[in-house]
């Protein structure tokens, strides 16, 4: 969905509303966007949100599950670990689609836990994991309390896009072989698809599980244009129906099959002090993990929706839904790339459609355990494969190509750097690269030569301007980024340059300032030396436009006094007119002339 957020005011001509949401609230209220969202809820929304959900539920059971086994533990808390946290995110999280659950990304860290300390006892493998998931919703609400949410600021827009691509291509051929009709082994994303086109080469490919599962998939993207329809629901119903009837399970069509019964209870995970130590390191890696994963998740579908949301919030959303799973008999959970694009598709509007999966979830295994025993495992493959079509981000990439092809190939290594490590280590390269990207460009940042060009106020680049005229002695250097440590020596060298190419003897060297946003004590220092090469040579170091709060950093490393209050100067034009005043025999067509502010 592309619409904009339904909660969000609708301005008066000629205005732009202020940003509101939960976090306007005042007390408790900003804790809890769900009850924000209820405020201003429409019922033209309701439709949709019932329908996702309900397709939802049909993801939600088989994969909390699958990951529940995964992660060590019986597959009847996995579902126990999707009904309470989805109920509590959808109350305390940000996010209108965000869809929380059992995800693989954690799978290997809660089994690490589990497995060595748990001696095959379910009852204590539950309790490990439950508790798991408490120090993981502490850190999380913690975090969040802590406004550390800024770390989603890190990512660019390529990135993102790159990041998103990645989990798609993952996604995608992580569901192949169910489509097929048949499973494979693999540790990562490129081990499977070379098992993948191994088995099929081989022959294993189940026909009819192909027809089911390729049928499922061409009616979900026939009906996918029309937003009306829940074309999701539709094909799976379909799919469920036509195996139910024909009795294609026995014919070695693998089905979902019968689902155990019971609901959560309240509990709280009892361990014993030699567990603690465990315990607590996977608690605090599960944090680390599933905020990165949502985060990103997030920060994605917010921009999808035209929404916003709050990353420290986010983290206490987060925060809350672990708490929840910890206590409910559940393990630690974190956002899902696959459910999550699953309730997009299908028309989720907000935070309702994870209620009614959560409620049809218990639901069924309070009075219809075996309603979904024939829905076939090909067709949840197509459904997730028409998920992952719709995260691809193609048309934006062929533009971000056309303009700025070094971040598209940012974006495509930050795609390649997902498929080959995985989704989590992919974050960490995506992070990697955002900082690179950032230190790259304050490194070598733009500077420039400024002159007077007649008919245009102010002072412009000579090199774009080539007609421009030089005050004789006087050089006005621009330079357009923070000084700090990793571009302080290039600033130094740019700067002796600019005086070196000066046509006539310099006098004043005039840096520019304005875009000077901060400086280091690195950077401080280089300026020192700057102003002591430039005194050898009988040239005088100025400053125009320099933002009070860099002076005060200045007057702090005691740069602001050793060069003097009288060489800053609050303009261009009011540096120029001191530079003519003090050497009158300048060029006689300097003299006096207005200058630029």
């Amino acid at each position: 969905m592309n619409e904009s957020n339904p909660a969000e005011p609708r301005p008066e001509p000629g205005r732009i509303a202020a940003r509101q949401g939960a976090a306007d609230q005042v007390g408790w209220l900003r804790w809890l966007p769900g009850l924000y969202t209820l405020r201003h809820y429409e019922m033209a929304w309701l439709r949709h949100d019932i329908a996702a959900g309900l397709v939802l539920t049909t993801m939600l059971v088989p994969v909390g599950i699958a990951y529940a086994v995964a992660s060590g533990v019986p597959g009847i808390y996995g579902l126990y670990a999707t009904i309470i946290p989805l109920l509590a995110y959808a109350l305390f999280g940000p996010s209108r689609i965000l869809v929380l659950g059992p995800d693989s990304s954690l799978a290997a860290l809660i089994l690490a836990v589990v497995l060595p300390l748990s001696g095959g006892d379910p009852l204590r493998a539950i309790a490990l994991a439950s508790m798991m998931a408490v120090v993981s919703g502490v850190l999380c609400i913690l975090a969040g309390f802590a406004r550390l949410g800024f770390v989603t600021e890190l990512l660019s827009k390529p990135i993102r896009y790159g990041y998103m691509n990645g989990i798609a291509l993952t996604v995608l051929i992580s569901q192949l072989p169910k489509l097929f009709g048949f499973s494979v082994e693999g540790d990562d994303p490129l081990h499977k698809l070379w098992a993948f086109v191994q088995a099929l080469l081989a022959g294993k490919t189940n026909v009819i599980a192909l027809l089911v599962g390729g049928g499922t998939l061409a009616l979900i993207m026939l009906l996918k244009r029309n937003k009306r329809i829940p074309g999701i629901l539709i094909a799976v119903i379909s799919a469920t129906v036509l195996v139910a009837t024909l009795e294609l399970d026995t014919r070695g069509l693998s089905v979902l099959g019968s689902l155990p019964q019971g609901l959560p209870a309240f509990a709280i995970p009892w361990i014993t002090p030699a567990d603690v130590a465990s315990v607590l390191m996977g608690g605090f890696a599960v944090a680390i993990v599933s905020f990165a994963d949502t985060s990103v998740l997030s920060r994605t579908y917010a921009e999808k929706t035209a929404s916003h949301v709050d990353p420290n919030q986010e983290m206490v959303g987060l925060g809350v839904a672990n708490l929840a799973a910890g206590f409910f008999q559940g393990f630690p959970i974190s956002s899902s790339s696959s459910r999550t694009p699953v309730a997009e598709a299908a028309g989720a509007t907000t935070q309702l459609t994870s209620v009614v999966g959560a409620l049809a979830v218990a639901l069924l295994l309070l009075v219809a355990p075996n309603l979904l025993q024939y829905l076939p495992n090909t067709a949840l493959g197509a459904v997730v494969i028409a998920a992952a079509i719709g995260l691809f981000e193609i048309a934006d990439l062929r533009r971000i190509y056309r303009i700025q092809r070094w971040e598209f190939w940012l974006s495509i290594t930050c795609s390649v750097g997902v498929v080959v490590l995985g989704a989590i280590p992919g974050i960490g390269l995506a992070i990697l690269l955002a900082v690179i990207e950032f230190l790259w460009d304050g490194w070598s940042p733009d500077s420039a030569i400024l002159g007077r060009v007649k008919g245009i106020n102010g002072y412009h680049d000579i090199s774009r301007h080539p007609d421009a005229r030089l005050i004789p002695g006087l050089v006005l250097f621009r330079w357009a980024a923070p000084l700090f440590f990793a571009n302080a020596e290039w600033f130094h060298e740019r700067a002796l340059d600019a005086v070196a190419a000066s046509p006539t003897p310099v006098r004043w060297l005039v840096i520019t300032a304005e875009p000077v946003t901060s400086v280091d004590v690195t950077a401080a220092d280089i300026v020192a030396k700057l102003d002591e090469t430039l005194q050898a040579a009988g040239i005088e170091l100025c400053f125009a436009e320099m933002k009070d709060p860099v002076q005060d950093k200045l007057k702090r490393f005691g740069l602001f006094s050793r060069l003097g209050a009288e060489v800053f100067f609050p303009t261009i034009g009011e540096a120029v007119n001191t530079y003519l005043r003090t050497y009158p025999d300048v060029v006689v067509e300097w003299k006096n002339k207005p200058s630029s502010s």
